[in-house]
């Protein structure tokens, strides 16, 4: 196991009223109205459980494991070797538990697969962190996230070393080009944004140099730059460091890993890419079994 950690560097805080819901929505989900085949052991058998990850991983999701052994049965030990953040080697013992074999095994599924899925994008999330490197660019997430685990994902990326977009469609202005069309124009919809909610950040999704221009002069926070090439990105680097403003630039738009390098070392800000979140694949974890008389 390494000492080494992805230290989160934007961390939506995990709400325990958020983590408790998830997880009774994921038991009611696979339990149903019971568990008839962990029904076939002894009730007072005791077992010792086991959690191996299989794979070099960026370990996320205690919070999520916990709860639902919590809600199946109280009594249940949970001995960790790792937190959030932790990067271990394959092969690595993450948990240990004991307590009734019924429940942990009516658990092992649900828990498993919160712990999997979310050091799966901790695990994507630190690899993506690791390509700019050196320079001044941060990777964001997006809203590509699994329906019903918005702030599980989003704090699983930040523990991978990402940071964090936008939670939703409250918390910060995105202008897109049908919000522009409606709107009537960059300028119109930024100048209604701002008389509506003036303590929010706002950013505005360009597509071509005449829309950054736009919206660099109408005093956008954040302008992204969507599916620009390297020379107009560098372009509008220039041209916003000359303006007497605090505007900051997105690339976004097909970045991948073996693109986002080159995007990160052209002077933006920030690069967001939905493949943090939708893109993910889950860690191989295995839970072993001992039983005791």
């Amino acid at each position: 196991m390494s000492n080494n950690s992805a230290t989160p560097t934007s961390i939506i805080l995990n709400d325990p009223t958020d983590i408790a819901r998830s997880v009774a929505t994921a038991l009611l989900e696979d339990v149903g109205s019971g568990d008839v085949t962990a029904a076939l052991v002894p009730e007072k058998q005791i077992a010792e459980a086991r959690v191996i990850c299989r794979e070099e991983a960026v370990i996320c999701g205690i919070d999520w494991f916990n709860e639902t052994f919590k809600q199946l049965d109280d009594n249940i030990s949970i001995d960790w070797q790792v937190s959030d953040g932790d990067i271990v080697e394959a092969d690595s013992l993450l948990v240990t538990l004991r307590g009734s074999a019924r429940s942990i095994l009516t658990g092992e599924r649900t828990a498993l697969n919160f712990l999997q899925t979310l050091s799966g994008t901790s695990t994507i999330s630190k690899i993506y962190s690791e390509q700019v490197a050196g320079t001044n660019c941060k990777v964001l997430d997006t809203r590509k996230t699994l329906p019903g685990l918005r702030n599980a994902q989003k704090y699983a990326v930040a523990c991978g070393g990402c940071q964090n977009h936008r939670i939703g469609l409250f918390d910060q202005f995105l202008i897109k080009e049908n919000h522009i069309l409606s709107a009537g124009g960059i300028k119109q919809a930024i100048e209604t944004a701002r008389k509506n909610h003036p303590d929010l950040k706002l950013e505005v999704e360009t597509e071509n140099m005449d829309e950054f221009h736009e919206a660099l002069a109408a005093g956008a926070d954040i302008i992204m730059l969507d599916e620009f090439s390297h020379e107009d990105i560098r372009m509008a680097v220039t041209l916003t460091q000359q303006f007497d403003g605090d505007t900051k630039l997105e690339a976004s738009g097909n970045i991948n890993l073996e693109t986002i390098r080159s995007y990160a070392e052209t002077g933006v800000d920030f690069i967001s890419t939905g493949s943090l979140t939708k893109h993910l694949r889950a860690v191989d974890l295995s839970m072993r079994f001992t039983f005791s008389e």
